[in-house]
């Protein structure tokens, strides 16, 4: 008789010691039980101190970056390169030519096609996957409320070869996303000093590396210390670092409600018309660029562990910051191409501070926009302060699993917080913050992310039927339908980013598999160093 592929051995383990669910280590799963009480064990355990509305402003403060007055020009108004290349042709387009012709010949190798104002619709349908993938999360974190996010999820549903890299691949997110925004912090703030008088010295204060060359610069101080600050209060207690994100949030909110009010009586309904100049293909573009202003809402369930009902309040976090960032996102959208041309924001300034930009030329009070100034500048610290916290989470969570060196799952005996993970992630982003400048990572940002929704929606199929009788405080309704809309639509918006995004992350990934076989596995509980 054939076995069942999905079918497991039972993994329940009241003393706490590893039960072996395959021959194959790669396919080994970590049961549920195992993983609580390895989180309970003295030295590891996290303290619980978050509520609700601390789990939901971390959402919020994740997902509303930078991204919300940068990128919703960017993606209406198109990507364009100067020189033609098959690497930066989006995948979508070269399968659509190449289904029509046969060949490659119509593809678009210059850039992204404008959304135009159908980037609300973008913004839509990247709300849509992120809520079906948010469900996933929502009832995986109720089931199983441990630190590690879809890496712990992937180890308790498909195997230690897919936690791995689904881990490995979250820190390619958390990473690149933060270096990222580290250095749009240091440019905004520099541009804003130079406003009021104070110039800061460019050796100082912008990338040494960029575009292939040397620059002439020392070190982008500003964005380096941005993340140190951040890593510090980190360490000191998630209780400190929760406070200090919720005041972010209720500030950035308040300056985009201001925009929308100030904005929303400068619109001229022309600008509307063409609403999709670029068709579909525009809009899953659009999608697949604004989709880096959507990540976030995961690294709610990186602080499962910290939560103080975890099982209750992990849903509500997760799905109420999706559903107040996608309406102030829309909104934003429909004002900006409502005031504005979208073909306004191609290039230089415009492109830059897309909502500055408006509210500028349109003659807007100096204090509104200086309102919109702060709203930037404390999206941004709020998201690198989830984001550095998620980070640290997810090694912390790895380490414990032996997959990282221990020095990862260490915890401060009095901040109660894996104080090593959090400095090594803080040099980690602040150093490449302080060298690099990376004008395309937030592209890998969004292929990391999405390929971490397709597996977890995987999961929650996958412990439908392994583990029925699990209790289940939220359940993701319609399974397996759910769960399958979302690893379509994910995959969907996947296809919408270039050719050498993709490439990017085939070799990021190898290079993980690599340091996995030669490492991890030996030390992992079901390797032959780690087992006992």
């Amino acid at each position: 008789m054939a076995r069942d592929p999905l079918a497991q051995t039972p993994t329940t383990e009241p003393n706490g010691a590893t039960v072996r669910t395959s021959d194959n280590q790669l396919f080994c799963c970590k049961s549920i039980d195992k993983l609580i009480a390895d989180a309970n064990q003295p030295g590891q355990r996290l303290q619980k101190t978050l509520g609700p509305w601390s789990l939901t402003a971390l959402g919020i403060g994740a997902i509303i970056g930078s991204g919300i007055f940068v990128l919703t020009g960017t993606a209406a108004a198109g990507e364009f390169f100067q020189a033609p290349s098959i690497l930066h042709a989006q995948v979508l387009d070269i399968i659509v030519n190449f289904l029509r012709g046969g060949g490659t010949t119509s593809v678009l190798m210059h850039g992204r096609p404008p959304a135009g104002p159908s980037i609300a619709i973008s913004f839509l349908l990247v709300a849509l996957a992120c809520s079906f993938a948010g469900l996933c999360y929502a009832e995986l974190a109720s089931m199983i409320p441990i630190a590690g996010s879809a890496y712990t999820y992937s180890y308790a549903t498909l195997g230690e070869i897919f936690a791995w890299i689904i881990g490995w691949d979250l820190i390619l997110e958390y990473v690149v996303s933060n270096v990222v925004v580290a250095i749009g912090f240091s440019a905004y703030t520099k541009s804003q000093l130079a406003a009021f008088g104070l110039n800061l010295p460019d050796r100082w204060s912008t990338p040494v590396w960029e575009s292939g060359h040397w620059t002439g610069s020392y070190f982008n101080f500003p964005a380096f210390l941005i993340i140190f600050i951040l890593t510090v209060l980190l360490v000191r207690g998630v209780r400190e670092s929760a406070e200090a994100n919720n005041v972010m949030v209720a500030i950035k909110i308040g300056a985009i409600l201001i925009f929308l009010a100030v904005g929303g009586a400068l619109v001229n309904p022309s600008n509307w018309k063409p609403f999709a100049p670029s068709g579909f293909g525009g809009i899953v573009t659009g999608g697949a660029i604004v989709f880096f202003t959507y990540i976030g809402f995961d690294s709610v369930s990186t602080a499962a562990e910290e939560a103080r009902n975890p099982q209750r309040d992990l849903p509500i976090g997760i799905i109420g910051s999706l559903i107040v960032c996608t309406v102030l996102y829309i909104g934003v959208s429909i004002v900006l191409l409502g005031m504005m041309k979208y073909t306004t924001f191609v290039s230089g300034e415009a492109a830059q501070a897309p909502v500055a930009y408006a509210l500028q030329m349109l003659g807007a009070n100096r204090w509104s926009r200086s309102i919109i100034v702060i709203g930037a500048l404390t999206g941004m610290i709020s998201s690198l302060l989830v984001f550095q916290y998620g980070q640290a989470r997810i090694w912390y969570a790895m380490s414990r699993d032996g997959l990282f060196p221990k020095l990862f799952s260490a915890v401060h005996p009095r901040f109660k917080t894996p104080h090593w993970s959090t400095w090594i992630a803080g040099f980690a982003v602040g150093i490449p913050a302080g060298i690099f400048a990376i004008s395309d990572a937030a592209d890998l940002s969004n292929i990391g992310t999405l390929f971490a929704f397709v597996l977890v929606s995987l999961g929650v199929i996958i412990l439908r039927r392994t583990q029925p009788d699990r209790k289940r405080v939220f359940r993701v309704p319609f399974v397996p339908w759910f769960p399958l809309i979302s690893i379509v639509l994910c995959g969907g918006l996947m296809t919408g980013l270039t050719v050498i995004t993709w490439l990017r992350f085939v070799v990021w990934l190898v290079l993980g598999l690599l340091i996995y076989l030669f490492y991890s596995r030996h030390r992992s509980e079901f390797g032959t160093k780690g087992e006992r």
